[in-house]
């Protein structure tokens, strides 16, 4: 209950709204309890002393009112649902930037299906709630008070012995209100189940078609729907039950009213008009309890969906700035250093990805980063960007602590190409200037060149302007590398990082975009991690990881002279006759004859 009421803030934007709809609902409240004072007179100076003036006057004022009454229900109505959408989505908008501040191991421990759930299904049921609330939900407890005092002034004995069937019909409310809420976060928590299974299905679905597994995820969707429904249908078989209880109690207070009332009348206590003025209070005063029943599960399905949005939103990202920070400086070389970096995932007590990581990336220079796969490469060069902080030890660039840097300054500097590739929806060239979103159409040609993408991007149905459909369906893996690529290269980053971002493209192709980055992006920091010993032959320096740490650090000519791991990967990929590094700069092989 809580958390429904701290997302009161959102309110605020929208107060005079807000006031306006209670305003509008009070007077239609304030005239629907003046109709059985009205009915009252009718009876008992109209009809009972035959009066026909008086039965055509007020039948006509009770007229005025229910149209007047309309009006204001139909203000009120387009207020709240104005307020309501307006909340849901500032609502939305909070949790998608919030989001957006995660850090990559915040995103690691959420789901992308749960996510999902709590920005749609979530926000639309507090949405509701605030519908509900300046509509029905603050309608009924004020046509309760009121009816509560006009029946006490029409008879108060009567309205005693009303009391206890007051209290049992409240109470029974409040029973189930607090029964359906964990109810509720159940099927919410199920509903994040069924959606992770569904977009997991969706996402793999070709891989599902090539290992003929159908069957198998067609029985995990069943499970989780399964689940799903059982939650569900004990929450509609509690709501459905509710209403014919409620209904019982008006029921018993009517001939309560109508028996007792109907003695009053004939002992001449009461007249027949405030029997009837009275029973119509009644029935304002149980509706609204049975109105306010069947909208608890709306109260009820907020509160677990406020819990859940509030959850997010409670989030504090991994990493964040620290009070005061540095900006990194306009013509920052990119010079880095790794002093004894240590590297564990949430700080877990298991071993480390990284253990005791030292070396230095100089300016203008390329860094390659090899070994085998679970080596701790792309932990590595995550660390840079900040994407995840190390466990101990400390990353300078350019002699300041990544730590003290400002996020968005230190990422300003920093592109990278990450493993797997991502493209979005959307045109070939916005997706290369997605990142320099002001770039000119020569300057998305120029990076594109770079990347080796400028001549098959030509070869596209409409060259620049090709659609890319979602996750780049259309495009080839290279294809698809290389747009990143040239992504990255048109940022001019001072640190370039490509974490095997040639690994879908052939030698061929790899070697013209080595050579053109060597000749044309030598201003920056390049990093490179591969597997591929071609990939890293030119560069400066190599580092060679193995079970997160340095088994070797230097160029190809010393690493054979002097490491046995780089040696052994480099007899696996080039042959026992690869030769050190020749004066030219190239690894060269010995043809073997047939």
């Amino acid at each position: 209950m809580t958390n429904i009421f701290r997302l009161a803030y959102l309110l605020k934007p929208y107060l005079k709204q807000s006031i306006g709809a209670l305003l509008l609902l009070s007077a239609v409240v304030a005239m629907d309890l003046a109709i059985p004072r009205l009915i009252q007179k009718i009876i008992d100076q109209g009809i009972h002393q035959r009066n026909q003036d008086v039965v055509i006057s007020t039948g006509l004022l009770m007229l005025g009112i229910s149209l007047l009454s309309v009006l204001f229900a139909i203000g009120n109505n387009t207020l709240s649902v104005k307020v309501g959408e307006s909340v849901a989505r500032d609502l939305r908008e909070a949790m998608f930037l919030k989001i957006q501040s995660f850090s990559f191991g915040n995103i690691d421990r959420l789901k992308t299906g749960q996510l999902m759930v709590r920005l749609s299904s979530d926000t639309s049921a507090i949405q509701r709630v605030v519908q509900v609330s300046l509509r029905i939900g603050t309608r009924s407890p004020l046509l309760m008070i009121g009816s509560l005092i006009l029946m006490v002034k029409t008879s108060s004995t009567l309205a005693l012995t009303m009391l206890p069937i007051l209290l049992i019909t409240t109470a029974i409310i409040v029973f189930f209100v607090m029964k359906m809420e964990p109810l509720f976060q159940a099927v919410r928590q199920k509903l994040d189940r069924l959606n992770i299974v569904l977009q997991e299905n969706i996402a793999g679905i070709r891989l599902i078609k090539a290992f003929v597994r159908a069957d198998f995820e067609c029985g995990r969707f069943e499970k989780a729907n399964t689940g799903f429904t059982g939650d569900s249908i004990r929450v509609m078989r509690m709501m459905a039950s509710m209403p014919p209880i409620l209904t019982l109690c008006l029921n018993a207070g009517m001939v309560l009213v109508i028996r007792s009332g109907g003695l009053d009348a004939i002992r001449g206590t009461m007249t027949i008009g405030e029997v009837v003025a009275f029973t119509n209070y009644l029935l304002t005063t149980m509706a609204p309890l049975i109105f306010m029943a069947m909208i608890s599960n709306v109260w009820a399905s907020g509160i677990a969906s406020a819990n859940r949005v509030m959850e997010v939103l409670d989030i504090l990202p991994d990493i964040q700035d620290n009070p005061e920070p540095t900006a990194m400086p306009e013509h920052a070389p990119g010079h880095i250093a790794f002093e004894r970096v240590s590297f564990r995932y949430n700080n877990a007590s298991e071993a480390s990805v990284l253990d005791d990581i030292s070396f230095i990336a100089e300016p203008e220079k390329t860094l390659a980063i090899l070994g085998a796969t679970g080596a701790g490469k792309s932990t590595l060069v995550n660390l840079i960007p900040r994407f995840y902080d190390v466990s101990s030890g400390r990353i300078l660039i350019d002699g300041i602590d990544i730590r003290a840097l400002a996020e968005k300054s230190l990422l300003s500097k920093v592109a990278i190409v990450p493993q797997e590739t991502v493209l979005f929806s959307g045109s070939v060239f916005d997706n290369i200037r997605y990142g320099v979103p002001e770039a000119d159409k020569k300057q998305v040609i120029e990076a594109a060149k770079a990347a080796e993408a400028h001549d098959f991007i030509l070869n596209l149905p409409k060259g620049y302007d090709t659609r890319v459909e979602e996750r780049g369906v259309n495009l080839s893996g290279g294809q698809k590398q290389r747009i990143a690529l040239a992504r990255a290269l048109l940022s001019s980053p001072k640190i370039l990082i490509l974490d095997d971002s040639t690994s879908a493209v052939d030698i061929e192709t790899e070697t013209r975009i080595q050579n053109a980055l060597h000749l044309k992006h030598r201003r920056c920091t390049t990093i490179i991690v591969a597997q591929r010993v071609s990939t890293v032959l030119k560069a400066d320096k190599i580092i060679v990881l193995e079970k997160g740490r340095i088994a070797g650090e230097g160029d190809h000519a010393r690493l054979m002279q002097t490491s046995t791991v780089y040696r052994e990967i480099c007899d696996s990929q080039l042959g026992s006759e690869t030769l050190p590094e020749s004066p030219g700069g190239t690894s060269k092989k010995q043809e073997k004859q047939p």
